[in-house]
């Protein structure tokens, strides 16, 4: 692609080159979901071979992917993420956002979703599929850490917005963070008699979620979504409040295989829904 000479030193027109084509974007969308041999894409995308190894070579090229070989007889290659391809990932998320709030919904900011909305089948869609194995995520000791502990007979991930946040205007279903996580934490031994783990998740950082752990004692691991890794390979609903891209509130209940069982979404009764989620998780045993 020929361009102006002006645009040799915008960064729009740069990252335009690398996401201005539709299928560019939609490759980089399913290896960000852990789509990454070559025929996974292929089926995923509904890409021809020859189209599919074009894009995949452009993102090569570009810096965004890097292949790994995985087989040698024949050769075989996955396309992975580079630190470049990871920087995309919030800009991916934040397309998704705003298709799902101007083109998808009505323009309005919420925190919680209609039961007829595209948001609301995405997340239960998610029931049935595989969490990305590589796929680990900042604790408040500093470590990244799996989303799933190895020796958990079943694990419950329950996404919310931010605790301590001042939202300013009112933002539905955003309010009820701290609540959440206390009545996680007054859970917790039953949660454990079964054999369940629980893990919460959000975008704030990583030593905003340590100091609300050590002052509401949280015997819990907190996980940093910061950087949307796990927004972009779930493909989690989101919403822009106090600043920052958050994610709506929902739960997901995992079992030992890492496969995605059941799915709580919206959540809007909290107390009800944590007592279900301890349910539904005892049966994956």
């Amino acid at each position: 692609m020929r361009m102006h000479n002006a645009d040799e030193t915008c960064g729009i027109a740069q990252a335009a080159l690398v996401l201005g084509d539709w299928w560019n974007v939609l490759v980089l969308r399913e290896v960000a979901r852990g789509h990454v041999r070559f025929d996974a894409l292929a089926a995923e995308i509904g890409l021809s071979r020859k189209v599919l190894t074009e894009r995949l070579g452009r993102l090569v090229a570009h810096g965004v992917l890097q292949r790994s070989l995985y087989q040698r007889r024949p050769v075989r290659y996955e396309y992975l993420l580079t630190e470049a391809g990871v920087g995309l990932l919030p800009l991916l998320v934040a397309m998704q956002d705003w298709g799902d709030r101007w083109v998808l919904g009505d323009g309005s900011v919420t925190a919680t979703a209609a039961d007829d909305s595209a948001e609301h089948a995405r997340v239960h869609a998610l029931a049935g599929t595989r969490l990305p194995d590589a796929l680990e995520l900042p604790g408040t000791q500093g470590a990244d850490l799996p989303l799933v502990r190895p020796d958990a007979a079943a694990t419950v991930l329950f996404t919310y917005p931010g605790t301590g946040v001042e939202w300013g205007e009112p933002i539905p279903g955003a309010p009820g963070c701290t609540l959440e996580n206390r009545l996680f934490c007054d859970a917790w031994p039953a949660f454990r008699r079964a054999g369940v783990d629980v893990r919460g998740i959000s975008t704030q950082l990583p030593y905003e979620q340590a100091e609300f752990a050590r002052a509401e004692q949280v015997p819990y691991d907190l996980l940093s979504d910061a950087g949307q890794q796990l927004s972009a390979a779930l493909r989690l609903p989101t919403f822009r409040g106090a600043g920052r891209l958050r994610h709506k509130r929902l739960i997901l209940v995992v079992d030992a295989e890492r496969i995605v069982r059941h799915t709580l979404f919206p959540v809007a009764d909290i107390p009800h829904e944590v007592s279900r989620s301890l349910r539904l998780a005892t049966e994956c045993r």
